[in-house]
């Protein structure tokens, strides 16, 4: 069993990699406003182009298994990436009491699974509104082309996530929410935020390293190229296809 360390080491080891995130409201219109003309002058997707996605995973005490299923798997999305464009990856995470990080960007798989080893997950309740407020920032700061999602709990105030996720979906930022388990609340939050973003739900069985890999390449195969190629992709992998039939107000 693992021995966390105490928070004061845990912040020394990771200052360099990763930084806390704020708390953030929801915008005022005049804020989204503001966002979404910024958003709609960048650059669409295109061949060759440079995606950056942002990888957010639940951190907490019952996901080790599954973060270090993740840990394996994430080069998977880098080399989905090539012959398409670059891309680049921040690692979003939350764990214990109110603890959310995110990283720098990341552009090669080694440097994210050395940085992804370093983390233990932690006991505490779901953060998923910072994930989505960080991502709304991200999304006119560095234009992020796609946000993943992978837990399995939902433990706060839909109607404030599905505010933020709003945001999102006026940005045309998908997120892909990506279910471990069965748990019926969590289904139901995870499915709305993914048809308020354009983005998609999909569920996967606990411990299913097959699946959460082919989710992983077809969202990194979004963030690097578009619904373009995304729809090559389904031509040889089924989790593809599955996202483009959910993905109906995405660029």
């Amino acid at each position: 069993m693992k021995h966390p360390p105490n928070p004061s080491t845990c912040r020394s080891q990771l200052s360099d990699r990763s930084a806390p995130l704020p708390d953030v409201k929801s915008s005022s219109s005049s804020d989204i406003a503001a966002f979404v003309a910024k958003a709609r002058s960048m650059s669409p997707h295109s061949a060759g182009g440079h995606g950056r996605l942002m990888f957010a995973l639940d951190a907490t005490m019952s996901r080790q298994p599954t973060w270090d299923m993740a840990c394996a798997l994430q080069a998977d999305m880098f080399r989905e990436a090539v012959g398409i464009g670059s891309l680049d990856i921040r690692l979003v995470y939350y764990r214990g009491l109110n603890e959310c990080r995110s990283s720098g960007w990341i552009s090669d798989s080694a440097k994210l699974a050395r940085l992804m080893s370093t983390i233990d997950c932690r006991g505490g309740n779901s953060q998923i509104g910072k994930v989505l407020s960080h991502a709304r920032s991200e999304a006119v700061a560095s234009g992020i082309k796609a946000v993943v999602f992978v837990g399995d709990a939902m433990e706060e105030p839909v109607d404030d996530l599905c505010a933020k996720a709003g945001e999102l979906g006026l940005l045309k930022v998908p997120v892909f929410m990506f279910q471990e388990g069965h748990d019926a609340i969590a289904e139901q939050a995870f499915r709305e935020i993914a048809r308020l973003t354009g983005g998609a739900w999909c569920r996967f069985d606990p411990g299913a390293a097959s699946q959460l890999r082919e989710l992983l390449r077809a969202a990194a195969a979004y963030a690097a190229g578009g619904r373009e190629a995304l729809q090559r992709l389904s031509t040889t992998v089924t989790s593809a296809t599955r996202l483009l039939g959910q993905m109906k107000l995405a660029p």
